[in-house]
């Protein structure tokens, strides 16, 4: 694979950089976190005005028909920015699935959204290890009663609609289409200002109209677990990226005994293991969504390599990052603290290290 982008995924990369540049610049996320607010409404419309949001949604839904890559490339850039606007939420875990499977009627919830006039979210997680269901679906007319608790659940309360994936009696795995008044909703504490949700099924009723695509194969929920994976450790190797550039200045400029910090063998040496966790990362993430918009076999297991490295090597350099800066870098009027609670945060949604690992290794084993 050449993981060179090309032309267009350049473009897309340099718009995101330069308009989250502006728009989530730090005395921004300063101001939006004195607010309160669920997330920064001016920076979602941005968003939605230059196109962005629309980038990997269908044509016939007002989007550019773009693939898995250019949804990491923007996710990337907000990781980089730690921009507080629910993308991952919205594209990952909503649109990119919605945009695949669903039918006529669902799809229009793809436009309000291209506009920046809503938020979409997706339940991808349950208690215990990240990517299974337990949540039931059992036909009831001409519709499904759903039981079941989601936990996670980004922007739940603030979402048009919640996709919420269950293991449906006499068939295989839906996804479902649920209104937020529909579930009790209950929040959960989140290392960012994003808020995360548990949501309780108890019961629900949908119609037939809220299963994604009329069918319960498997394959949406296929799309919606890899989107969500995908895009959370492009999130996530944003994230050290824009932490490794911040101690990299700041090790340039702070002076001790005499000399910049960054003159010392030992500071070398540990943003240097900084360095190569990021750059590990990339590789992952890259090959993994290169995998996934070409269908490759073995994606599932690129992609959890990839949440490894964004749950353990990534989240303890930011540990690192934290030590070089000393004090300062536990102050919240520091930027630092942003990335390492969004590293935290996505190392939470992928499931943590050793959960990975033992997915990785029940994946090497169904290959033997």
């Amino acid at each position: 694979m050449d993981f060179n982008l090309d032309e267009t995924q350049r473009e897309l990369k340099g718009l995101a950089a330069g308009l989250l540049a502006r728009e989530a610049a730090r005395e921004r996320l300063e101001a939006f976190e004195g607010g309160g607010a669920a997330y920064d409404g001016a920076t979602w419309k941005a968003l939605a005005r230059s196109g962005l949001l629309g980038a990997v949604l269908p044509e016939e839904a007002g989007g550019a028909g773009l693939g898995p890559v250019e949804l990491a490339v923007i996710l990337r850039e907000a990781g980089a920015h730690v921009a507080p606007v629910p993308l991952h939420a919205s594209l990952a875990l909503a649109a990119v699935p919605i945009g695949r499977h669903g039918t006529a009627g669902q799809r229009a919830l793809l436009g309000p959204l291209t506009e920046g006039e809503t938020v979409l979210t997706g339940a991808y997680r349950e208690v215990g290890p990240a990517g299974e269901i337990a949540a039931t679906a059992r036909p009831d007319g001409d519709g499904h009663i759903l039981d079941g608790v989601k936990t996670f659940v980004p922007y739940a309360r603030e979402a048009s609609a919640i996709l919420v994936p269950a293991r449906v009696e006499g068939a295989g795995t839906g996804v479902f289409l649920v209104e937020p008044g529909a579930v009790a909703i209950t929040p959960q504490p989140s290392a960012t200002t994003e808020p995360l949700s548990r949501i309780a099924l108890d019961g629900v009723r949908v119609g037939p109209d809220a299963l994604l695509g009329g069918a319960a194969d498997g394959a949406a929920w296929d799309t919606l677990r890899r989107s969500a994976v995908a895009g959370a450790v492009a999130l996530s190797s944003g994230v050290i990226e824009g932490a490794l550039e911040l101690t990299t200045e700041y090790v340039k400029t702070r002076e001790q005994f005499g000399r910049a910090l960054a003159q010392f063998q030992a500071v070398t040496m540990q943003i240097g293991d900084v360095y190569i966790a990021k750059r590990a990362l990339d590789v992952a993430v890259w090959a993994g969504v290169w995998r996934l918009a070409e269908g490759a076999d073995d994606v599932d297991e690129v992609l959890t390599i990839a949440a490894y490295n964004a749950c353990g090597p990534v989240v303890e350099a930011l540990y690192t990052c934290q030590h070089l800066h000393g004090g300062i870098g536990l102050d919240v009027t520091y930027p630092l603290h942003r990335y390492f609670a969004w590293a935290k945060h996505c190392g939470h949604l992928l499931g943590g290290a050793e959960d990975r690992l033992d997915a990785l290794g029940a994946l090497v084993a169904q290959e033997t």
